[in-house]
């Protein structure tokens, strides 16, 4: 128990947590501080194109085992059957109707990228590893969850139908292209070829997430000024359980493929958290009946910061625990 409260006191007060928190404040006490748009696009691409990179390098010098495939399938598995849990919850909990409660279900089977980049920093903190083919696994988990939750749909009689513009949408995510693709150029050039450009995408990487950190805590805060008034105490309670219950199943699924406390961790991460980027777009092609102000809100404005303050010490927590690390 001590462990676990020093882990989370020295999350809360890192520069990457408190850089989100001063955003938030200062979005709700309605600031005029903006964060320029083109420079929160870039950081994105920064920081994607710099774990992707990572990840492939990783790959190349460790290579390809059994262990990456059953990593990537276990989280393929989870992306498809994490809305199915969202899903039944919410019934219970909440009054939603079919259609919005299958939408915020499907940003609950995928993953936040920026959840997961902000994990691979405790990690470093901790002095940890991970695999590098845990960013395969997270960009295959994007796809699977918007599927599950279009079944839903069309179960209830919608007539919500995966269309050309749609996988387009799914597959050519700019965050999916990134990931895939810097990793693909990572395992190619290997650690050579990084060493090159480490001094760019290694020892800026912390302080460019903290400054992306910030636009978020802006954008959540205004998200949750906004759209209050639709977070009834049903939403608000499914926001803080189901990534609970989406890092258990994670844990469940790494244990079960044996994997090392590190990518555990990580696993534990992407099934708990929830998109606020690519399900929202695919969203809004696929159903755009559903109401933007309630999956957001629920993703971006309680499960987000969740996850990042009080999420990522839970997590490692629990795997140390059962992994033994």
């Amino acid at each position: 128990m001590d462990g676990f409260l020093s882990l989370a006191a020295s999350n809360l007060g890192s520069p990457l947590i408190l850089s989100f928190v001063l955003g938030v404040v200062a979005a709700l006490g309605r600031s005029d501080l903006v964060f320029p748009e083109a420079a929160a696009k870039a950081l994105s691409i920064y920081l994607l194109f710099a774990i992707g990179m990572k990840g492939g390098v990783s790959v190349a010098e460790h290579g390809i085992d059994l262990r990456l495939g059953t990593s990537v399938l276990t989280g393929v598995i989870l992306s498809a059957a994490m809305p199915l849990v969202a899903f039944w919850l919410l019934q219970i909990m909440t009054r939603l109707d079919r259609v919005n409660a299958a939408a915020v279900s499907a940003h609950y089977g995928s993953i936040s990228i920026v959840t997961f980049v902000a994990g691979t920093s405790v990690l470093e903190s901790a002095g940890m590893t991970s695999d590098g083919f845990m960013v395969a696994v997270a960009a295959a988990m994007e796809a699977p969850a918007i599927l599950s939750a279009l079944w839903l749909i069309s179960r209830g009689g919608s007539g919500a139908t995966v269309d050309a513009d749609l996988w387009r949408e799914i597959l050519l995510n700019g965050s999916i292209v990134l990931l895939v693709g810097a990793f693909a150029i990572g395992m190619i050039v290997g650690k050579e070829g990084m060493a090159e450009i480490e001094s760019f995408f290694v020892a800026p990487f912390k302080g460019a997430l903290c400054l992306f950190l910030l636009d978020m805590g802006l954008v959540a805060g205004r998200g949750l000024r906004r759209s209050r008034d639709v977070l009834t105490p049903g939403l608000l309670a499914f926001g803080l359980l189901m990534p609970l219950i989406g890092g258990m199943a994670g844990a469940m699924g790494g244990l079960l493929i044996g994997l090392p406390t590190g990518s555990l961790f990580l696993m534990m991460i992407l099934a708990a958290s929830a998109s606020y980027i690519a399900v929202p777009a695919a969203m809004r092609v696929a159903v755009p009946e559903a109401d933007p102000g309630i999956y957001l809100t629920l993703s971006l404005g309680i499960t987000f910061p969740f996850n990042l303050t009080l999420g990522l010490p839970i997590y490692l927590a629990i795997a140390r625990a059962i992994s033994g690390g």
